[in-house]
């Protein structure tokens, strides 16, 4: 033992005393309140020798006293020796205690039990050290994107949801971690100053806290460690209860579990990321051992090679693999083997007979510096094989195109070339080399258009397709023209990353293409322009005058009797009069003026900004005497007039093409008036020509829909017998009424639509005079007027066969009326035609005899029958001598030549009476009888047949007294 006091040591373990300073007298050395066992309280005091002189009797006495003290602490020292004993027996099995918690939680972690129950149970440990103090723990998981986990038994459930609590805490945790200190006590108070986590547990009660850090490697700590104590029973109580040994190790029990929770979860996630990338792998993955068999696969490689997993685990890998390609592959599985990757393309047929291209990856897999093994990757190569075929053949398509095409960046502002085919070089005469990162604007040139340039670079802009024919220049200056056009290449977020242009060189196109411009709007033998050219100026100039109230006039010219030209002289002939007659009316007209053939023989001739309407005259005025000189073609000398049409402009004109159908109109009528003369256009010819084109509509229509009908005439003879009728057609226009056959038959004989109704008319009358024959005489003959259309075809005597073989109707019933102009054409063969019509048994009748130009001559040997005195000449016969002359003349003419006659139109009796004097045969008029319709004319004809009997016995009676008459049948 030794003893100290506060000045030093009186007694050294060796039991000798030690130099001391001098005391005052009295001053004890030490003192020391021992409490036994029991209450009882000893007081102890220590004091310094006296130097005195030694005397046996103090010596006697110190040595009791001091024997009683040594006895006395003795049995202090023996009754604290027992208490110490007693406490050291405590803290052992408290220590033993927690020793078996510090195994318990080693083992736990050995066994990797959940790091959270791990760290729990430490928590547990540390508060049964200290009653007082509460432990948390703040782990922090940088694996799961800084997760903090708060793990406590006794904080607070208000203080565990806290978020500013919690977040204070790994604030100062992780100042701490960067400052290099691993821990600090706080007194908590509610100062506004201090941080929310002293603040928020200073007001759950606690006094004081003590963050330990759970330092790591990383920026950031693992986590922190707090103790919190409250005062209780009026004792304070610290962190400083815990066993100062037990602190630091649970200290590394938490770190080590931390550790060992983030390696194991760092394992599991390489793990899992390595099996990921082994079962999800799009491409087929396997393992093979060091002999070459399989040991795992992939679904991917099953499902490429259509097989099942049990079909190549343990099998060789030369059994998926065509023979031929074996000994290639060994060379690679061997190099493998030996730590060089390998890869390699062949083709295999799955287990469905597909073939596969493919790539293979021989990958060694090593462990601990050893090849235990190869990993293999099989890439399916067969469609990226077949786009990279399909490729080339772009590639070549593009090199062997005649057409021109490149390729520019679109993600770039001046949208450089990146590619240009070869068709693009001969094109252009520019290289690759020449015009990669240009912009296409190089090919530009002073002719090029301004707004095709703009259109171009909107397209661009606005990246969209372009198409249009352009003007661009070849490297050595020549201009040319292409046809181009853009397109944006687009990727899979519809946005253009390049630009294909595809050019044509179309110059040739394009000069054939004038020249047809040229041949499409000019006539090809005069070099004048054509419809379509003519047009286009009419509309421009019209709406040019309009603007500057002028005036314009269009001349429609057409040659006269042209046609006999071409048919005598022939075409060649023909053709060179017309150049000639449009070099007369070039050099006749004005630079302004416009001058078109409209095909044939017709010009047409526009002149515009006329100061008077009287300069249209005079221009064609002068244009009919130039046409009218003589023209020398080869040894020909031919003359020609013409008929010009004029038609004058005014601001009441909407349609420009109406100014030429009116020209067209006006020729027309000067044509009527005997040709070699001008007309201007007025609204009566207008109105006149719009009637009969709408009545020559109609009559279609009529024909089509039979609106017409038949009347019949009778016609009587001198006696009043009924000799036969005539038939007459009748229009009764819906809307218009009855028309005229003055007005409707000659258009139609003029449109051919005589044809038609002229074999209408024979087969009704046919008809209607079979159902009147049975109250007829036997000599009755029904009479159709025959047109000279019809009389000329070819076909006339075979359909007029038929028509009677049709309806039944007896040739010798049938009488035919021709007027005079049938002998005009082809004199011969008409007369050939009334030969075989008068051998079929048919009457025939010379119509309107008397105006028109028949020579006697051909009347003398013309098989016909009777002939018809125009009632031109039957009007004025009383008044007339004239008149009465030429009646009394063809009568005679005509008995002599054995014919009978006709007189048309009688209406008085005095008519009748001269005509009856004249030794008339047949009458035929208003006097007699009107045109009937079918119904009234049997209603006539049995009325006649009533009187007829008291006819006959008058006519007997007058017989007997010597006098004849006639009486009209008048209905």
């Amino acid at each position: 033992m030794h003893i100290s006091h506060h000045g030093g040591h009186l007694v050294t373990e060796d039991g000798e005393l030690t130099p001391h300073s001098k005391l005052p007298e009295g001053t004890p050395l030490s003192e020391q309140h021992l409490v036994l066992p029991g209450g009882t309280t000893l007081h102890l005091s220590l004091m310094p020798r006296v130097d005195s002189t030694f005397d046996l009797a103090n010596f006697i006495a110190a040595g009791v006293g001091l024997s009683g003290l040594l006895l006395t602490y003795q049995l202090v020292l023996s009754l604290a020796l027992m208490a110490a004993r007693t406490q050291r027996s405590l803290e052992l099995a408290k220590a033993k205690e927690a020793l078996e918690d510090q195994h318990r939680i080693q083992a736990m972690i050995a066994r990797d039990e959940p790091c959270s129950a791990t760290l729990l149970q430490i928590c547990r440990l540390l508060e049964q050290q200290g009653k007082q103090v509460h432990v948390a723990i703040w782990r922090l998981d940088h694996t799961a994107t800084y997760r903090v986990e708060l793990l406590s038994c006794t904080l607070p459930f208000a203080l565990q949801e806290s978020m500013p609590f919690n977040e204070s805490a790994i604030s100062l945790a992780t100042e701490l971690h960067q400052q290099g200190l691993v821990e600090t006590t706080l007194s908590l108070t509610d100062s506004p100053a201090v941080t929310a986590f002293e603040k928020l547990a200073y007001q759950h009660g606690y006094t004081q806290a003590t963050l330990h850090v759970l330092n790591s490697s990383e920026t950031l700590p693992l986590g922190t460690v707090a103790l919190l104590t409250k005062e209780a029973s009026n004792q304070p109580h610290t962190a400083d209860d815990i066993e100062p040994t037990l602190l630091p190790s649970a200290l590394r029990l938490m770190r080590l579990a931390i550790e060992r929770h983030n390696h194991q979860q760092t394992l599991q996630d390489s793990e899992q990321r390595f099996r990921s990338l082994f079962t999800q792998n799009p491409d087929g993955v396997f393992s093979l051992d060091i002999d070459g068999y399989f040991q795992s696969v992939n679904q991917s490689l099953l499902t490429l090679l259509a097989i099942s997993e049990a079909d190549i685990i343990g099998s060789h890998l030369y059994t998926m693999v065509p023979t031929e390609q074996c000994e290639a592959i060994n060379d690679a599985f061997s190099h493998a083997l030996t730590g060089i990757a390998q890869r390699f393309e062949i083709e295999i047929a799955s287990r469905s007979g597909d073939l596969h291209y493919v790539d293979i990856s021989f990958l060694p897999t090593v462990v601990m510096d050893n090849v235990v093994g190869v990993y293999g990757v099989v890439k399916e190569m067969t469609a990226l094989r077949h786009n990279e075929a399909q490729l080339r053949i772009f590639q070549r398509s593009l090199e062997a195109s005649s057409n021109g095409v490149l390729i520019c960046e679109a993600r770039s502002d001046d949208f450089p070339i990146i590619y240009v085919n070869p068709a693009f070089v001969e094109i252009t005469g520019y290289e690759l080399e020449e015009v990669q990162n240009r912009n296409c604007r190089f090919l530009q040139g002073p002719d090029t258009d301004p707004a095709q340039i703009n259109d171009i670079r909107q397209a661009l802009v606005q990246q969209r397709d372009i198409s249009l024919t352009i003007r661009n220049y070849r490297k050595d200056g020549r201009a040319f023209w292409n046809n181009v056009f853009i397109s944006p290449v687009r990727a899979n977020d519809g946005h253009a990353t390049h630009f294909v242009g595809v050019i044509n060189d179309i110059s040739e196109y394009k000069d054939h293409e004038n020249e047809w411009a040229f041949h499409a709007t000019h006539d090809a033998l005069t070099g004048l322009g054509n419809r379509a050219l003519f047009e286009d100026r009419l509309q421009h100039d019209v709406d040019l005058a309009r603007r500057h109230h002028q005036q314009l006039a269009v001349l429609f010219i057409d040659l006269d009797e042209f046609k006999p030209i071409n048919d005598t002289l022939g075409h060649a002939v023909g053709d060179q009069v017309l150049i000639h007659v449009a070099r007369r009316l070039e050099e006749a007209i004005r630079p302004s003026d416009t001058l078109c053939r409209f095909g044939g023989d017709e010009f047409v001739l526009l002149l515009p900004d006329l100061d008077d309407p009287h300069h249209a005259q005079e221009v064609a005025e002068r244009l009919l005497l130039e046409l009218a000189q003589p023209y020398r073609i080869d040894r020909h000398e031919l003359y020609l007039s013409a008929s010009i049409g004029i038609a004058l402009s005014d601001e009441a004109l909407e349609n420009p093409a109406a100014l030429l159908q009116q020209a067209d109109m006006a020729m027309y009528k000067a044509k009527q008036q005997g040709r070699n003369t001008l007309q201007t256009f007025t609204y009566d010819i207008n109105q006149k020509l719009t009637q009969r084109v709408t009545l020559r509509n109609d009559l279609q229509e009529a024909i089509t829909q039979e609106q017409f009908e038949l009347h019949y005439q009778p016609l009587l003879t001198r006696d009043g017998d009924i000799h036969g009728f005539e038939a007459l057609v009748r229009w009764n226009h819906p809307v218009k009424g009855r028309i005229s056959p003055g007005l409707f038959i000659p258009i139609a004989e003029e449109t051919g639509q005589i044809i038609g109704l002229s074999q209408w008319v024979m087969e009704r009358a046919a008809k209607d005079f079979l159902k009147l024959q049975p109250l007829l005489p036997n000599h009755c003959r029904m009479a159709v007027n025959l047109s000279p259309m019809q009389f000329h075809r070819p076909s006339f005597l075979s359909s007029l066969r038929k028509t009677l073989e049709v309806t039944g109707l007896p040739p010798t019933a049938l009488e035919l009326e021709l007027t005079e102009g049938i002998l005009m054409n082809d004199t011969e063969a008409a007369i050939d035609t009334l030969h075989a019509l008068r051998g079929m048994g048919i009457s025939i009748a010379i119509d309107d005899f008397g105006t028109g130009f028949s020579s006697l001559s051909y009347l003398r040997h013309l098989p016909i029958d009777k002939i018809k005195i125009d009632r031109s000449f039957i009007l004025n016969i009383v008044e007339s001598s004239k008149d009465a002359a030429v009646v009394h003349g063809i009568i005679a003419l005509a008995h002599h030549l054995e014919l009978n006659v006709v007189a048309e139109g009688g209406e008085t009796s005095a008519q009748q009476q001269h005509l009856l004097a004249l030794n008339c045969d047949v009458l035929q008029g208003f006097l007699f009888a009107n045109p009937l319709p079918f119904e009234p004319l049997t209603h006539w004809l049995a009325v006649q047949q009533q009187n007829a009997l008291s006819h006959s016995h008058q006519y007997n009676h007058s017989q007997r007294q010597g006098a004849a008459f006639f009486t009209p049948f008048i209905l």
